[in-house]
């Protein structure tokens, strides 16, 4: 089963926590940060939305950063999406 966005919603899926530091100490389960960094899965295709023509900024692949408890978690098939409304994300890394 695949999702579709509407209008300017986003699918995103968190990016899995870095297990070791940059000095290369491994870190366990319960010492590793929740990261706030997702990897854009799909992208609405825009439009009018109420009344302002909104148009998508961010791609398939993009990596973006958004607030703490912004959109809508969804489980699909055993994995964790996030649907957020392009205006709920940050910023995009690159």
């Amino acid at each position: 089963m695949t999702l579709k966005p509407l209008a300017d919603r986003v699918i995103i899926k968190r990016v899995p926590a870095e297990e070791t530091t940059k000095g290369g100490l491994i870190l366990t389960s319960a010492s590793q940060e929740k990261p706030q960094v997702y990897e854009v899965v799909a992208v609405g295709p825009g439009g009018f939305i109420d009344g302002n023509e909104v148009e998508m900024e961010v791609d398939v692949g993009d990596k973006v950063i958004t607030g703490k408890y912004s959109g809508t978690e969804v489980k699909l098939d055993d994995e964790e999406l996030t649907i957020v409304r392009q205006s709920d994300i940050l910023a995009i890394v690159e």
